[in-house]
């Protein structure tokens, strides 16, 4: 039987579950169970308390990766996102992690992350001023 493709350019949260159900069915069945454990720290609104702002990341396998940190504007440049990441990196050294890892685009934080001691290990090179994309790592 030939598989039918449905292509969308709004795929549905389902979908999504669907698929990282079966991926992990995968994992599990050829490694054992992932150890996935998410981690936030966030920045509420002092009116509202909804987050505008903070640091995503997910511990696996024994590494650490942030896949967002965001700062609002007026709060850069006073200590928040060092303050970020050095609470991310005790919660790394927490989980036993050996390693922290991050990307970021050529317009973004590169300068930032060095300064907290990461280091290039890949890149990926496009179009300007986007470009280019660094994977950037940290070892614990």
């Amino acid at each position: 039987m030939e598989p039918v493709l449905f292509e969308t350019d709004t795929p549905s949260k389902e979908a999504y579950d669907a698929l990282l159900v079966a991926i992990r069915r995968f994992t599990t069945e050829t490694v054992g169970p992932p150890d996935n454990s998410n981690f936030a720290i966030l920045i509420p609104h002092p009116e509202t308390g909804e987050p505008i702002g903070g640091l995503w990341a997910q511990s696996r396998w024994g590494g650490f990766l942030i896949d967002m940190l965001v700062v609002p504007a007026e709060l850069r440049g006073q200590g928040v996102g060092t303050r970020l990441i050095h609470a991310a990196e005790a919660e790394a050294r927490r989980r036993g992690c050996s390693h922290m890892w991050l990307d970021t685009y050529n317009f973004q934080a590169r300068p930032f992350y060095e300064r907290c001691g990461f280091e290039v290990f890949g890149q990926l090179d496009g179009p300007a001023p986007i470009y280019p994309r660094f994977f950037m790592r940290k070892i614990l």
